[in-house]
């Protein structure tokens, strides 16, 4: 294949690559590449499973080829993108960065598996710039910004009063081919904490529009011991599923290696992500990202972590 040569002309291959295959999911020729390579013999073969990529937060200092380079060599599929400012590409940088960004994965056969992003207002003309270049460039999955709770107003009022914000969120991604999701985060008050009410304010809009990146770290801290009914309340609108772990010091939440706190084997195989259809995204964040000299550090914890996951599904 021929060099790309501008932006320009990636995003115009990008776009004619996008537009051929509309209607058929990478993330299930990634799974049905996996299966493939099962012996054709074996009689108790595992159902392929999704494509897994970590959240890239920690690896701002370096280059996107130096990125790509050390996360195929980990065994990664591909990653959850920041592209918000501060993140691996800054959103007013879109039509520049995101292309570069995604050729330097093609190089080593990854993939932006969905991107993190501020975006929350379906009027903003920085949404549409930022959700055009990714949809352009086959990206199929963004996650959203957060909801936030004024605790001296009426809860279900406020989940009423975003219905419409997230409803004309989903029309947007609809007309762009692209979906977008909200993760549930811990917190007092965090619109989709409790799961409950996620699942209220996204009632009637398509998950292929609008669903959710559902956090196992954030339900379990949020859920106690009945963890496990909210996710299976939520489970038809999930479109990503979050890996990290944690434990408690007192009334403190730490982040902790995959393995070493509340989540556990069981709380993976709850997830069923041997049944899953998107992006599986591990999040380490028990290691300081905003120091450079860390990277190296992130990269063996990464790698440490999906192999505990790999082991488990």
């Amino acid at each position: 294949m021929s060099p790309i040569r501008s932006r320009r002309d990636f995003l115009a291959a990008a776009s004619a690559t996008a537009a051929a295959s509309m209607f058929v999911s990478a993330d299930s020729a990634s799974a049905d590449q996996k299966q493939g390579q099962a012996t054709s013999d074996s009689q108790d073969v595992k159902p392929p499973v999704a494509p897994i990529g970590v959240f890239t937060k920690p690896l701002n200092s370096i280059s996107f080829d130096e990125m790509a380079d050390v996360l195929a060599e980990a065994g990664f599929d591909g990653i959850e993108a920041p592209v918000r400012p501060g993140g691996n590409v800054e959103p007013e940088k879109v039509e520049d960065d995101l292309p570069r960004l995604v050729e330097a994965l093609d190089k080593r056969g990854l993939k932006v598996l969905l991107i993190t992003t501020d975006i929350r207002d379906a009027s903003d003309p920085l949404t549409k710039r930022v959700l055009r270049t990714a949809a352009t460039l086959g990206i199929q999955r963004y996650r959203m910004e957060y909801l936030k709770y004024d605790l001296n107003q009426n809860i279900a009022d406020q989940i009423q009063q975003w219905r419409p914000g997230l409803q004309d969120l989903a029309a947007l991604n609809h007309s762009y081919g692209i979906q977008g999701l909200y993760q549930n985060h811990a917190g007092k008050n965090y619109f989709g904490a409790p799961i409950w009410d996620l699942h209220l304010g996204l009632q009637g809009i398509a998950k292929s529009d609008l669903g959710v990146a559902y956090d196992i770290r954030h339900g379990i801290a949020e859920g106690g011991m009945s963890w496990p009914v909210a996710l299976e309340l939520i489970r038809p609108h999930i479109g990503a599923m979050y890996i990290k772990d944690f434990k408690w010091d007192g009334n403190r939440l730490i982040n902790v290696p995959l393995g070493e706190g509340r989540v556990g084997k069981e709380a993976i195989q709850a997830m069923k992500l041997g049944e899953f259809d998107g992006p599986i995204s591990l999040h380490e964040e028990y290691l300081d990202h905003r120091k450079p000299e860390l990277v190296p550090d992130h990269l063996k914890a990464m790698k440490t972590d999906l192999q505990t996951l790999k082991q488990w599904i």
